[in-house]
């Protein structure tokens, strides 16, 4: 038994899915599949009941859960554990951060570096919200602002603001508008980027969405918001973005010339979304004993004053 075969079984029983897990770990369904197939020979037990539609722990599956993550957790943790016991005596915290931050929490991290500079050496990691969070959980990151919910055993979850979500519109039907309702809605294709690019709230909205009749969908190949928004200009279809300071976004896009918008974003008049930002953390490395105690008291401080309001970044 080696350590990824622990990595796969945890992957998997937290999806509840072979494909998910697949792509959390970066790596095709079927290597995954024969890896936790090998587990369950060695082991002597079977892990899932599974189907082409269900996956499910075992009653031996849920009893592994725990030691497995357990097991994981000490491993991933060996390296910080490591320079802890070194009394290193500046040592680097990184600090995840997922695109479209709003700027006055980007600002935040900067005060966080200054005040900490004679402890640690904060620098900052990009990456999406599942993939930081799995970071903080190994411990490779010292805490991450990310976009929420998080759901995660031992994570310390701050929410730190809420920004108003609009449907991004084509301008030839739209502009000029003040709002939409779903109901207008039903007409057209709901474009996203990539599978992954986006925060997992995002799922709930488009349950929120299929349950108001928008059942057409396209997942682009990629994470550009550019590419959504040429999808949103060609005029049948939306999507869901940022809205602006004011509560509307503004025009975007424009012809070949540079005059005419080709697109609006827009409040929904029937529907309030809005998309929440935490910093998150371990909390046994945020204990008074733990060695992020100081650098975690002063995130806590720094990010839970109150964000003033400041146009968020474009997505």
């Amino acid at each position: 038994m080696e350590i990824f075969h622990l990595r796969y079984f945890v992957a998997v029983a937290e999806n509840l899915s072979f494909s998910r897990a697949a792509r959390q770990l970066h790596m095709a369904t079927s290597p995954l599949s024969r890896r936790i197939r090998d587990l369950e020979r060695e082991l002597g037990q079977r892990l899932f009941d599974r189907d082409s539609h269900h996956v499910a722990l075992t009653r031996a599956g849920a009893a592994l859960l725990p030691t497995a993550r357990d097991v994981l957790g000490r491993f991933d943790d060996i390296p910080w554990r490591l320079r802890e016991a070194l009394g290193t005596e500046r040592r680097v915290a990184y600090v995840g951060v997922v695109p479209a931050l709003h700027p006055r929490l980007r600002e935040r991290i900067a005060r966080l570096e200054a005040c900490c500079a004679d402890e640690y050496d904060v620098k900052r990691w990009p990456g999406n919200s599942a993939h930081l969070v799995n970071a903080v959980r190994r411990g490779d990151l010292a805490m991450a602002l990310v976009h929420l919910p998080v759901h995660a055993e031992g994570i310390e979850v701050l929410e730190l603001l809420r920004e108003p979500l609009g449907a991004l519109l084509p301008a030839a039907a739209f502009a000029g508008r003040d709002a939409v309702s779903l109901s207008e809605l039903t007409g057209y294709t709901y474009v996203t980027s990539a599978p992954g690019t986006l925060p997992t709230y995002f799922d709930q909205l488009k349950v929120r969405l299929k349950a108001a009749g928008i059942h057409r969908e396209i997942n682009l190949e990629t994470g550009d918001y550019a590419s959504v928004r040429e999808m949103v200009a060609n005029g049948s279809a939306f999507a869901v973005t940022l809205l602006g300071a004011g509560g509307r976004g503004e025009e975007h896009g424009g012809t070949a010339t540079g005059g005419t918008a080709t697109s609006v974003i827009l409040p929904f008049r029937d529907f309030s979304p809005a998309l929440a930002t935490g910093l998150i953390l371990r909390r046994d490395r945020a204990r008074p004993d733990g060695d992020l105690y100081r650098l975690g008291q002063a995130a806590t401080a720094l990010f839970s004053e109150p964000v003033a309001d400041a146009p968020p970044e474009s997505r």
